[in-house]
């Protein structure tokens, strides 16, 4: 289970460097930048996802606070 994740961690530079000239090989230079655009919209769209929800969540316990005094 955590296999991946210590595989992960054990790589050195030049393990790294296969792993994204084999990226540049198989998705060509001109795929790339895409490539990145989209991952980032996408962590983009993530964050402020859970930036919506901690707000809810914050909102929520202040009302209920506010509940709570009177």
């Amino acid at each position: 289970m955590n296999f991946t994740l210590l595989f992960i961690g054990n790589l050195g530079g030049g393990e790294w460097l296969m792993i994204l000239l084999a990226i540049v090989f198989l998705f060509g230079g001109k795929k790339i930048p895409e490539l990145m655009r989209g991952i980032g919209q996408g962590v983009r769209e993530f964050n402020d996802a859970k930036k919506n929800v901690k707000d809810q969540i914050q909102d929520g316990m202040k009302s209920k606070d506010e509940e709570v005094k009177p």
